[in-house]
Order: C-alpha cells, then sequence, then structure tokens
C-alpha cells in the first residue's frame, strides 16, 4: 500500500483518534446513566451490572478474531461495518423495552466496537511508518483516549438530567454516523485494502469462545463471588478453550495467530506491559470518580470533571511523547512512564482522607497521573507493533488492543475487589460506607494498583527491540 501524503494522513488521524474517542466514551457514558435506567426499567443491581458487562465481554473476546479479520477482509471495510453495526445497536439500545434487550443491544454494540477499534489501529499502523510518525499518531490516540473517559462521564450526566439515559444511545448513532460518512470521504477504498490468505475457523471459534468466557469470569466474579461454581466453570471452560486454540494454531495451514509471531520476545513483553498499564490506569478512573461522589459529596457531573485537569494534561503531554523517545529511547520513555504511574498512584493512594478537598487530595496525584498516560500507553502500543509486517497490522492491533481491554478488565475486578474488602459493600466500593471505611478501601486499592505499576516499571528494563524494528526511531523524518 502507497503512504498517502501528509495532509490525507491528517485527515485520516482525526478520523481514527475520534473513533478512540467515542470507543472510550460509550463505556462511561452508560455507566453514568445506569442508574436511570434501573428506575425506568425496574431492574437490579445485578440486571443493570449486565448492561455494561455485555459491552466489554464482547469486546474484549473480539478483538483478536477482529484484527485478523480486517487483515483478510480489508481494513477500510471492517472498520466500517464495525461502525455501522455500533450505530445499529445503539439505536436497538435507545429503543429497548426492557432489561434484556437493553442487554443484548450492548453486547452487539461490543461486537461493533471491537471491529472498528482493531481496523482502527491497524489502519493508522499502515498509514503511519514505524518513527517519529507513528509516536506522534499514537500520541493523539492516547489523548483521546483520556479525553473519552472524561467526555463520557460529563456528557452522561449533561444527557441523562436533560433528555434521559436513551439520549445516551442517540448520541452514539449520532457520532458513528458521522464518523462512517467521513471515513468514507477520508479513506481511499485501498486503503488498508486485504490481504490474502486462508482463515482459520477453527482458531477464530476456541479464540473468541475462550476469551469471552474469561471476560465473563473476571467481569462476573466480583458480584457473584471468585470462588462460586459460575465464574470457576466459566474461567475454567475459558482457559480450556484457549489451551486448545494454542494446540490449534501449531497445527492450521493459515493461523488466527501464527506462533512465529508469539515467539518474538519483545513482541510477548510489550503486550504484557500494555495489559498491566491499564490494570492500573482504567479502574483509577473509576475509583477517583467513586471516591470524590460517595466520600466529598460531589455529584456524578462533579465526579467527572475531578478528571478533567488529568485529561487536559495527557492532551499536553501526549504530542511530546514522540519527542522524548527520540531523546531518551524507547525503553527508557517507557520505564519513565511506568514509574511516573507508580508514583502518582502511591501519591493518590496516601493523599485519601474522609475530610479532604478536591484540591487537597486528587488534583496533585492526578497530575503526575496524566504525565504518565501517554508515555506507557504510546510506549507500548510501539513496542507491541513495532516488528509487525504490513499483512500482520490487524493482528497486532487485535493483540495489542486484547491485551489493553483485558488489563482493563482485570484491574477493575481485582481492584474494586480489594476495595469491598476493606468496606464490606459489594454495591458500590463504599457508596453506602462510612466515609473512614470507604476511603481505607480505595487507598488500598490504588495501592494495589501502584504494585502493578511497580512490576511494570521493573519488567520494562527488560525491552529490547530487534535493530530492525528499532532503527527507524532515529532514521525516519517526522513528516510534520
Amino acid at each position: 500500500m502507497t503512504t498517502p501524503p501528509p495532509g490525507p494522513r491528517r485527515g485520516a488521524l482525526a478520523l481514527l483518534a475520534s473513533t478512540q474517542l467515542l470507543l472510550i466514551m460509550d463505556t462511561a457514558i452508560v455507566n453514568v446513566a445506569l442508574p436511570s435506567v434501573g428506575e425506568d426499567l425496574g431492574s437490579g443491581a445485578d440486571g443493570l451490572s449486565w448492561v455494561a458487562n455485555a459491552y466489554l465481554i464482547t469486546f474484549g473476546g473480539l478483538l483478536l478474531l477482529g484484527g485478523r479479520v480486517a487483515d483478510l477482509l480489508g481494513h477500510r471495510r471492517v472498520f466500517l461495518g464495525g461502525l455501522g453495526l455500533l450505530a445499529v445497536a445503539s439505536a436497538a439500545g435507545g429503543l429497548a423495552p426492557g432489561a434484556d434487550a437493553l442487554v443484548a443491544a450492548r453486547a452487539a454494540q461490543g461486537v461493533g466496537a471491537a471491529l472498528a477499534a482493531a481496523a482502527a489501529f491497524a489502519l493508522l499502523l499502515l498509514l503511519f511508518p514505524d518513527g517519529p510518525a507513528r509516536h506522534k499518531a499514537l500520541g493523539a490516540f492516547a489523548a483521546m483516549g483520556g479525553l473519552g473517559g472524561v467526555l463520557g462521564t460529563v456528557l452522561g450526566g449533561v444527557l441523562t438530567d436533560l433528555l434521559g439515559w436513551r439520549a445516551t444511545f442517540w448520541l452514539n448513532v449520532l457520532l458513528a454516523a458521522v464518523l462512517a460518512a467521513l471515513a468514507v470521504r477520508v479513506l481511499a477504498p485501498r486503503t488498508g485494502a486485504a490481504f490474502r490468505g486462508g482463515f482459520d475457523l477453527t482458531g477464530a471459534l476456541t479464540a473468541t469462545a475462550g476469551l469471552g468466557l474469561v471476560a465473563y469470569a473476571l467481569v462476573g466474579g466480583a458480584g457473584a463471588g471468585w470462588l462460586s461454581a459460575r465464574t470457576l466453570g466459566a474461567g475454567g471452560a475459558g482457559l480450556a478453550l484457549l489451551l486448545a486454540f494454542a494446540a490449534v494454531e501449531t497445527r492450521a495451514a493459515a493461523p488466527l495467530v501464527p506462533p512465529s509471531v508469539l515467539a518474538r520476545p519483545a513482541l510477548r513483553l510489550a503486550n504484557g506491559l500494555a495489559a498491566l498499564a491499564q490494570t492500573t490506569l482504567f479502574p483509577m478512573f473509576f475509583l477517583v470518580s467513586l471516591y470524590l461522589q460517595s466520600v466529598l459529596g460531589y455529584a456524578p457531573l462533579g465526579g467527572g470533571l475531578g478528571l478533567l485537569p488529568l485529561s487536559l494534561v495527557v492532551v499536553a503531554v501526549a504530542p511530546q511523547t514522540g519527542r522524548i523517545i527520540f531523546r531518551i529511547g524507547l525503553h527508557r520513555a517507557m520505564t519513565l512512564g511506568f514509574v511516573l504511574l507508580c508514583a502518582g498512584t502511591l501519591w493518590l493512594a496516601l493523599a485519601l482522607t474522609p475530610d479532604g478537598t478536591f484540591a487537597s487530595t486528587v488534583l496533585a496525584p492526578s497530575l503526575l497521573l496524566g504525565a504518565a498516560l501517554p508515555l506507557v500507553m504510546v510506549t507500548t502500543n510501539v513496542a507491541a507493533t513495532a516488528e509487525a509486517a504490513p499483512e500482520e497490522t490487524g493482528l497486532a492491533s487485535g493483540l495489542v488492543n486484547t491485551g489493553q481491554q483485558f488489563g482493563s478488565v482485570l484491574g477493575l475486578a481485582v481492584l474494586v475487589a480489594v476495595a469491598t474488602s476493606r468496606t464490606g459493600d459489594t454495591a458500590g466500593a463504599g457508596a453506602a460506607a462510612p466515609a473512614a471505611a470507604a476511603t481505607a478501601g480505595f487507598r488500598a486499592a490504588l495501592l494495589t494498583g501502584a504494585a502493578f505499576a511497580a512490576v511494570a516499571a521493573l519488567l520494562s528494563v527488560r525491552l529490547h527491540l530487534p535493530e530492525r524494528a528499532a532503527a527507524p526511531e532515529d532514521r525516519v523524518p517526522d513528516p510534520y
């Protein structure tokens, strides 16, 4: 594929980064609306949890398959198909007559999001060669991801208050339709054209079912109990299917994930580090918002706005990440990011008090975390995709996105479980507990997140890309 000139690439980057913003925002915006959903549809806490979980399960379970399908069918085609499915499923959610229909719509949304996310990331890898240009593009992705969580929280509160919870789904329909229309104009028909190759149906079925069951066990474990028959059964079945998938891949003529790809040490470590980053980052957003509301007494909108300074730092630092990588090297920039992530999370945990204020507890450490987020996200994505050949871009996208998604799910499940173990409040990690007990729970959860970040910082020292993959970093000029 011929790389387009800088002008069209800027338009494509704006489109793909906006898609990332939409997909991250979609998770947060619905979470804010859940209490109103329960009142309107008469659903209890368990039913409401699956409105959120159905999306996470299908999204996480289908990212790997979506990336490989994009390689085989064409990245632009799969990107448009994913946005179309997301719009249709969102409309179904906006019209849902009951909780069961809404859960089904959310599951379909996750399918569309997985296809769109995997294809969008693969298109970015194809449009921007490894080096400063790609680093800058990945910085834009990181910035949009940071904004997405905050915008979702803020818009969720505003739309639910003014127009009702169904408006959050119709906003998705509008934005997905706009992005699809722009994609037809911005992405040339041959952008991300399909590559020849067979399709490993057995591998696709075992991988998708295995990942889906593991995600089901992770998101359901906190509510049903980690040692419940349902959780253990789903987790065991998922792991068995993933082992079957590994065996299938060694014999398949056209494997979904060629064993030679997973044999790359740098790729394995980078994907693991990407997962560890999200294990700390994703639950941190949730816990901070909950602390501001349940302990400091902020309204949902105020809880979302409390994350705005962090997001502004992300937007400021993300475009500079490429320069930092150029000056100190990829693995040093990655280690710096994880050290800042560990320090910021530790600082935040120790700063929380039952009678504090936003300025005295959350503000300063959140600014440090805002600097850490783009560093860890960009560097792990660069390392995870540096060795990908053009015909492997969808696969590389699926692998790193799967790692990040499962890191988010695992981190949220583990850190919320740690928090509730200190408060005894399984419904809301301290929402009804006394302020002191709730604060102790949040502190314990954040200390656990800091430990994950510390492990990642130590492991990042071992990351070394092969010369072929690392060389362009110093030689490719920045087209901007």
